[in-house]
């Protein structure tokens, strides 16, 4: 019954999509469509492109609202179809809450409190300690909830055998709340922060952009173990003049939003422009969108000319309901929404991100891509498990990626100039594979077929290690970490 009313929807979409392209082509609405989807339905009118594989159905159908708003007529006909059509391919999220499948940071984990070199237990107190901290020296803060209407910054650096740490003794006992555009400010190396509950409590949307901006000198930067609520940008790292701060290191942290951003300014958790050799890996990032119907998100993503970033091990949920609210929402990018020239590491973006790798990742109900590769060559994409996206997207002159082992729904497509070469790779429709894909219950329903193990993915998802015949996707046995 299932599988008859999906061939139905397909067949009506198709049909609804064909209807729509003659209306725009006999109408000639040029003003309201793209340059590149008028190229698009001109060459399914001509046969040259099918109106469900070049582009996504979700795509098609934010495309197909946004060209009929203020065509009440046109409404009236084609909306309840494209209400009928969309939860076939943007599957309702279920009600229940979503596990985290061991990601993200623990209320559990403990740090030792004797060494402290500082004990604060006030906002002025705790800059007074950032600004005269050197290198070694522990900073505690103490159980309590403080107040952030300032941004915090630093003045000395740490070294890589003494950096200076910020931490509470038990994760969850501090609550920092923000009022400002940032809580910290890094542009000194070595910082590393751990055990912290941060969140944005901005009545202004246009503040609380950031709980942590990375910059400039900011090298070997760590963030450990912390839960950041409420911000545009949760982390945010880039470069000043000529400084970068590279190899800094996210793990282990729950990175989320309680609702739609009321803001331009850009949404993406985990946002790291023009810095190098970072490491993203073990966090939970969920629940990141705007209000502005017109404006994407993203999960994750690495741009600027950086080069050698990691995006490993992570649980991305796009949406934890509500999946085809307005606007896009996209998991892990190398490339995002690209970068303005003055912002990128060699001043030009020849490429937005060189040497990528995303690996065992698991990206669930994105209403866009689920893994995006935009202007960014030589990336290496393997062993992700995709559920409810819409796939792969390698896009743009100067792309290229190898996917190896990817495990997921929806399409991989090359476009613009961007160019793929995929092997063990499997499309498959998730409730064949998985015991409640949609719940995020991974536990087999049914194994696909074994695949080589790729020498440079010698683990999975829960760091459990592959057998040399392993399973496409990011879990080598199917169950939660």
């Amino acid at each position: 019954m299932i599988k008859s009313l999906r061939r139905f929807a397909v067949i009506l979409f198709a049909s609804l999509f064909l209807l729509l392209a003659l209306i725009f082509s006999v109408f000639s609405f040029t003003d309201l469509v793209p340059n590149d989807i008028q190229r698009y339905i001109k060459d399914v009118l001509m046969l040259r492109a099918s109106p469900t594989l070049d582009r996504t159905p979700g795509e098609l159908i934010r495309h197909a609202r946004q060209r009929l708003a203020g065509h009440p007529k046109l409404e009236f006909i084609a909306l309840p179809v494209l209400d009928f059509v969309q939860p076939f391919y943007e599957r309702p999220i279920p009600n229940s809450m979503l596990p985290i499948l061991g990601k993200g940071w623990s209320s559990q984990a403990r740090m030792e409190s004797e060494r402290a070199d500082f004990r604060v237990a006030s906002v002025a107190e705790l800059q007074g300690a950032m600004k005269q901290a050197v290198a070694g020296q522990r900073i505690e803060i103490l159980p309590g909830t403080y107040r952030v209407n300032a941004i915090l910054g630093v003045n000395n650096p740490g070294s890589a055998e003494k950096p200076i740490l910020v931490f509470a003794s038990q994760a969850g006992s501090v609550l920092i709340e923000v009022v400002v555009s940032e809580a910290f400010q890094l542009n000194q190396p070595y910082w590393h922060f751990e055990n912290l509950h941060i969140r944005g409590v901005c009545d202004n949307h246009d503040y609380c952009e950031h709980a942590f901006h990375v910059t400039g000198k900011a090298r070997n930067f760590i963030l450990r173990n912390n839960l950041i609520e409420d911000f545009a940008a949760h982390v945010k790292v880039n470069g000043y003049r000529d400084d970068w701060p590279d190899d800094g290191l996210i793990e282990l942290n729950t990175l989320r939003n309680s609702g739609p951003r009321h803001t331009q300014r850009p949404v993406t958790p985990i946002d790291i422009v023009g810095a190098s050799r970072w490491r993203v890996q073990d966090n939970y990032v969920a629940n990141f969108a705007k209000s502005d119907p017109r404006t994407s998100s993203f999960g994750i993503f690495m741009k600027g000319a950086g080069f050698g970033g990691r995006i490993e091990r992570n649980l991305v949920v796009c949406s934890t309901s509500e999946i085809s609210a307005p606007g896009t929402r996209v998991g892990i990018s190398f490339g995002g929404g690209e970068s303005g020239q003055e912002y990128c590491r060699d001043r030009q973006c020849v490429t937005e991100h060189e040497g990528g790798r995303a690996i065992n990742n698991i990206v669930a109900h994105c209403n866009d891509m689920g893994i995006d590769i935009n202007r960014s060559a030589n990336s290496f994409v393997a062993h992700n498990t995709l559920i409810n996206t819409g796939g792969i997207d390698v896009r743009g002159e100067k792309s290229s990626a190898m996917l190896f082992g990817n495990l997921y729904e929806g399409l991989v497509r090359a476009r613009k100039g961007g160019s793929l070469r995929e092997e063990f790779s499997e499309r498959r429709s998730m409730s064949e594979v998985f015991r409640n894909p949609d719940a995020l219950d991974l536990s087999w329903a049914t194994r696909p077929d074994r695949i080589p193990r790729h020498k440079h993915v010698a683990d999975d998802f829960c760091r459990k290690s592959r057998a040399e015949g392993t399973q496409p996707g990011a879990l080598e046995d199917g169950s939660a970490c």
